[in-house]
């Protein structure tokens, strides 16, 4: 448990120049949502979904963070600010990503099993963006902020605007 929590800060620590001890990244809303997350996790594998529902709502209702307990993520991953974010229960997030506020990692109501974005290591969403349905955002690849992406993004590309 104690390495889950070193982990996590490193995540922060590299990721916000703005944090200034060990003891500030309980107060970041995305430590708290990402600590609920796991536990919501640790429920939805065991087929426990009203439980990991009820501990997603609690992590929504404090944080502003909505993450689906199906949802699959990586290593060092980091939430800057975090308000308004949305990931969808079948978004898979690969190590070394960040998002900043109000992404949305959403479906489109088309697909039926695999609905969500999967973004692949290194990745980096901009504030409000949406990225929309089973597509995948290639590692290494910049999304900017207010973009809307319908289609998937090639490894190592910035993109900006509307991308369908």
């Amino acid at each position: 448990m104690f390495k889950f929590f070193k982990n996590l800060y490193l995540a922060i620590k590299t990721k916000d120049p703005a944090i200034h001890s060990k003891l500030e990244v309980i107060l970041y809303p995305f430590f708290k949502a990402y600590l609920f997350y796991k536990i919501s996790h640790f429920f939805y594998n065991h087929k426990l979904y009203f439980l990991a529902r009820l501990f997603s709502e609690i992590a929504k209702n404090r944080t502003g963070i909505e993450i689906h307990p199906g949802a699959i993520i990586g290593q060092n991953f980091f939430i800057d600010h975090g308000t308004g974010v949305v990931i969808g229960e079948t978004s898979i997030i690969g190590n070394n990503v960040m998002l900043y506020h109000g992404v949305t990692l959403g479906g489109t109501g088309k697909d039926k099993n695999k609905r969500h974005p999967t973004l692949e290591d290194n990745v980096i969403i901009g504030a409000g963006a949406i990225i929309l349905g089973n597509i995948t955002i290639g590692a290494n690849s910049k999304i900017g902020a207010g973009a809307i992406i319908l289609k998937d993004v090639p490894p190592n590309s910035t993109i900006t605007g509307i991308y369908k």
